[in-house]
């Protein structure tokens, strides 16, 4: 198995246990992995009356700020723009950014950090 392939699938993980943690708390996901031109999104959810665009971030390292540190501003400038794409083809509705922030691949160690950002 490659590099790659390996990364892909501790990435998946990590997505599956946001998801599933989201889940917990009362959120519904609605889609995965929004891809656009420039941007994605790793999952979309709903929170009550409020879409949420979720960012999953694993780091195994705490070197250069952690997972927390590995969202860049440059990384929030492409969330956004997928989020606009998003609500231009499914309906402008209140939204917000929220981050999920893993530094291993343990339910216990699940950090997520709502209304992380803003547009």
């Amino acid at each position: 198995m490659t590099d790659e392939a390996i990364r892909q699938r501790i990435g998946a993980a990590a997505e599956e246990l946001a998801a599933r943690h989201l889940l917990a708390h009362g959120l519904r996901i609605i889609e995965r992995n929004f891809r656009v031109r420039g941007g994605e999104i790793d999952l979309i959810a709903q929170d009550g009356k409020t879409l949420v665009f979720v960012e999953v971030r694993l780091r195994s390292r705490a070197d250069f700020g952690g997972a927390a540190g590995s969202i860049t501003v440059r990384k929030q400038q492409r969330i956004i723009l997928a989020a606009r794409h998003y609500l231009q083809a499914h309906g402008e509705q209140a939204c917000r950014f929220d981050c999920v922030l893993l530094d291993a691949l343990d339910a216990n160690a699940v950090e997520w950090l709502q209304g992380a950002f803003s547009a």
